[in-house]
């Protein structure tokens, strides 16, 4: 898994406008996927699968669902 690639993405599409407008116009994860790999970040579906799941949890948590 390339877990450190997906946060180092998302750490520069923060800061960086021109990667998180790019980003943005990703209508799948797929296209995500590519659009990283593009960019040079070795990320794979299944990272895009456990950050999700883990937004889930998180979401949960906070409204007291879990």
């Amino acid at each position: 898994m390339s877990w450190s690639e997906l946060e180092r993405l998302v750490q520069e599409a923060e800061a960086d406008g021109v990667i998180r407008r790019g980003l943005r116009h990703c209508r799948s994860r797929r296209e995500l996927l590519l659009a990283a790999r593009r960019l040079g970040y070795g990320i794979e579906a299944a990272d895009l699968c456990q950050a999700l799941e883990m937004d889930r949890r998180s979401s949960a948590l906070r409204q007291g669902l879990a």
